[in-house]
């Protein structure tokens, strides 16, 4: 029986990708605004509702690795060994995140993102709420010992770092001047 769950689950997963490549590519061959979700379906030949169950817009179709993104981030706090610095694995798992955002053939996508109204809007909406998850893992955890408020500017700043690096000439270089930043107002913030 956990076979069969699992192979169902490596199922679904596998569609899930083949909806989100292919939506990329039509996207990035046609323009974002050119193509629909009927296209998108057509191409991956599932059906509308199938890629609906997968991806509840259009614009989560070009940021499906949105929510690895955001438990990536969070594990970082949570998953930390108990002598590990926060701030010293939040700087490694955004730098991390950065490569993935700058490797070779990612320029497309940026400019297609920058160049539609809707996806940065969804871009923005998806960093508030990347920043809140954030947060509310930095507040949970009793080592820290931080105001909510502390928390909600740490995460904040976080996730712009991440998005002024992403569009950085050097990305490492932004990476580390904002968690200098970062690190001197946490210290600051300590009880």
């Amino acid at each position: 029986m956990t076979e069969t769950t699992g192979r169902r689950e490596r199922k679904k997963a596998a569609t899930r990708q083949k909806i989100a490549d292919t939506a990329l590519c039509l996207f990035l061959e046609r323009g974002y605004d050119a193509v629909g979700i009927r296209d998108v379906a057509a191409e991956a030949d599932v059906a509308v509702t199938t890629v609906f169950a997968h991806f509840a817009s259009k614009e989560a179709l070009v940021f499906e690795r949105d929510q690895d993104f955001e438990q990536r981030l969070t594990r970082a706090v949570t998953d930390r060994p108990p002598h590990e610095p926060l701030i010293p694995a939040l700087r490694h798992t955004v730098q991390a995140l950065v490569r993935h955002c700058t490797a070779e053939g990612s320029a497309p996508l940026r400019r297609m993102i920058e160049g539609s109204p809707a996806l940065r809007e969804y871009e923005e909406s998806m960093s508030l709420r990347h920043a809140q998850a954030l947060a509310a893992a930095l507040a949970a955890d009793p080592r820290l010992s931080r105001s909510a408020t502390a928390c909600r500017a740490t995460a904040r700043f976080t996730i712009d770092a991440y998005a002024l690096a992403c569009r950085a000439d050097d990305p490492g270089a932004t990476v580390d001047e904002v968690f200098r930043m970062i690190e001197a107002a946490w210290e600051a913030t300590a009880p």
